[in-house]
């Protein structure tokens, strides 16, 4: 184990700088916090376990948070801002960090020391979580063991008795993330499939319809001289025209409300050039297996009774 840190949160406080104030998640952590995330400063420095001991009022500013409080690339180090009206001098400014597991900004957020935090802010005795980085990833499992075996000690259980507390490696919160997103992938997978066949069948119910009012028009055209496979192109042709322009609207849809999703829910969106491609080629495929019913309906039309249809 190279690192260890534990975490006691004040939860979203109110944070003021000057006549700028915002809403933050402030985290109480040791000095070590940063080594156990393998989070770098943009300026300023860490604080010192002296002040972890001393619970002094200094903090760290994440990207986001200093942005918010005093505008863009900044430096917000040696500024003093007040958290929960108790004044607090800011030492570090963190490194952009990016979206968590859960999609929520990590750089909004500020740390101060955990004592800071149960003696100031919160009054808590208790640590919400403790971070803790292995030496090396073939240690991970023998660390888990051993802290395991540790909190088991001080929790006082026994032989049996299930564990009151949760130890959690990177690589089983990646798992469990992954599952969800392939749940997620299959659910969402399946409802885009009834989607599908529910606008395919629209489509084979419009083109029936077209098929119905156009019989004259087909009668006329076979007794002139076209064959069956060139009214069975004509319609597929339109079949295809119709989904393929349905699926351009859907991706100028997506196109528009992408940007619009990121600015006002905060959730980060990419369209890829494989994404559009593969729209337009489901769309061109719809319009062919739906759209050739009634194409062949209107090839295999007998001409001389298309041309007595009323």
């Amino acid at each position: 184990m190279t690192a260890a840190s534990p975490e006691a949160r004040v939860g979203g406080a109110q944070i003021v700088a000057g006549n700028q104030n915002t809403p933050v998640q402030v985290s109480g952590v040791s000095a070590e916090y940063l080594a156990a995330r393998s989070w770098a400063l943009r300026g300023g420095e860490n604080f010192s376990e002296t002040d972890v001991r001393n619970a002094n009022k200094v903090c760290l500013i994440g990207s986001t948070t200093a942005t918010s409080l005093f505008g863009e690339n900044v430096d917000p180090v040696g500024q003093i801002i007040r958290i929960k009206n108790a004044p607090f001098t800011i030492v570090g400014w963190l490194e952009t960090k990016g979206s968590g597991s859960f999609g929520q900004d990590q750089d909004d957020i500020i740390f101060v020391p955990y004592t800071s935090v149960m003696k100031r802010l919160s009054g808590d005795t208790k640590f919400r979580s403790v971070f803790v980085q292995a030496e090396s990833p073939d240690s991970i499992s023998d660390v888990q063991t051993q802290i395991t075996e540790l909190l088991r000690q001080r929790h006082q259980i026994n032989e049996g008795k299930d564990d009151d507390f949760t130890v959690r490696t990177q690589q089983e919160t990646s798992d469990f993330f992954n599952a969800n997103n392939r749940i997620m992938t299959i659910l969402i997978g399946f409802f885009a499939g009834i989607s599908l066949v529910v606008g395919g069948i629209g489509i084979m119910n419009i083109m029936l319809v077209s098929v119905t009012e156009r019989t004259r028009e087909i009668g006329i055209r076979l007794a002139v001289g076209a064959r069956g496979r060139d009214v069975l192109r004509q319609f597929l042709t339109e079949a295809v025209l119709l989904s393929v322009v349905g699926g351009a609207l859907g991706i100028g849809t997506g196109f528009w409300l992408a940007p619009l999703l990121t600015k006002f829910a905060g959730f980060p969106t990419l369209i890829s050039n494989a994404s559009v491609v593969m729209a337009f080629t489901v769309s061109a495929i719809i319009g062919i297996v739906f759209g050739f019913f009634p194409a062949l309906k209107a090839a295999r039309l007998d001409p001389i009774d298309a041309l007595r249809y009323e």
